[in-house]
């Protein structure tokens, strides 16, 4: 029997198991949290409190409604809710939900943007495809256009669907 009356062996503990499920878990940064500094994770991050710093996950970063980051975020994909200014660099998908609120740049393999997002900055998406119109010197999209020349639409002419590029 162990100290405090456990009798199960190490090899069956939770602490035991820990490596195998670090993908399932997720970070938490509470409500009414402030973390300044860097943050890097294996798993998943939630941040419902406020970040300044850097936010560099081996998985999906979610901020949520009443979350909000100052700094840079690097993840595989990521889902805002709440506010971030700064950098977002995502490997695969970034999904602006309707009440996120972005001011910065942002660099992505794709785009999710609901109806009612609000985003201010620089955007690089994909691979550059060179000599395409709507494009400037640099290889990239115009501020304010999609590729392939179209502009995009006022707030007053949005569609209501959910866009992704």
């Amino acid at each position: 029997m162990g100290l405090f009356g456990n009798s199960q062996s190490d090899e069956s503990s939770p602490m035991a198991n820990q490596a195998s499920t670090v993908q399932d878990q997720v970070n938490l940064v509470g409500e009414g949290t402030l973390f300044e500094g860097t943050i890097r994770a294996e798993s998943d991050v939630r941040a419902s409190g406020r970040i300044v710093g850097t936010l560099e996950v081996e998985g999906k970063t979610m901020i949520a409604e009443e979350g909000e980051v100052e700094g840079e975020i690097i993840a595989t994909n990521v889902e805002i809710a709440g506010q971030v200014q700064g950098e977002i660099h995502v490997d695969e998908r970034l999904v602006l939900k309707s009440t996120a609120r972005v001011d910065g740049k942002i660099e992505t393999d794709r785009l999710v943007v609901e109806e009612g997002a609000q985003f201010t900055g620089e955007c690089e998406m994909g691979t550059p495809i060179s000599g395409s119109s709507g494009e400037g010197a640099s290889g990239r999209s115009e501020r304010g256009s999609i590729p392939g020349g179209r502009e995009e639409p006022d707030d007053a002419e949005a569609s209501g669907e959910t866009t992704e590029a």
